[in-house]
């Protein structure tokens, strides 16, 4: 299997797939992936790697004496996973698309300042900003283990660091 690697030092480490496959195929293929890229990054057998899942609740990696964090996103043609050794962690990605209630949207899920940053934006630009605005929050709510839910002013205490993806996509690593 094909995946990029982005090795992000200090115990970090993300991968993606990309092609066109059905979503429950990209689930089962990131998987695979993550077990095969952190068996590669640790020098451990692959079978010694697992995840442990439940439905509404962040997988968790095992690893041999230890868990790691653990976060997954997909989109349409990509799916990206985040790997922290030290603690907490969060991804997500996004195609860049023009959103037509992006106000709305932000107002309810981004909060009133990055509203109204996006207003300030040239109409071209808002695409762009809306999606690195939603991929950094979705990130950092993963990271605080929080679920998506209508702004409610909490700020996050971690880092965003931006990812390198393919064109017409956004992704954000928290940790």
């Amino acid at each position: 299997m094909s995946f990029t690697q982005y090795w992000l030092g200090d115990g970090l480490l993300a991968i993606g797939i990309a092609g066109d496959m059905a979503r429950t195929v990209a689930r089962q293929r990131i998987r695979i992936a993550i077990c095969e890229a952190v068996a590669q990054w640790l020098s451990i057998d692959s079978e010694a790697v697992s995840m442990q899942s439940q439905p509404g609740h962040a997988p968790r990696l095992l690893l041999p004496g230890r868990t790691a964090g653990l976060a997954i996103s997909h989109d349409d043609g990509i799916s990206l996973a985040a790997i922290h050794l030290h603690g907490a962690v969060g991804i997500d990605v996004m195609r860049v698309v023009a959103v037509t209630d992006w106000f709305a949207v932000a107002t309810d899920y981004l909060g009133p300042q990055v509203a109204s940053e996006l207003s300030a934006c040239a109409e071209a630009q808002r695409p762009l900003a809306l999606a690195q605005a939603w991929t950094a929050r979705e990130a950092a709510l993963k990271h605080a283990g929080r679920g998506l839910n209508e702004w409610d002013g909490a700020a996050i205490d971690c880092r965003l660091q931006t990812l390198a993806v393919p064109p017409d996509y956004v992704a954000t690593l928290a940790y």
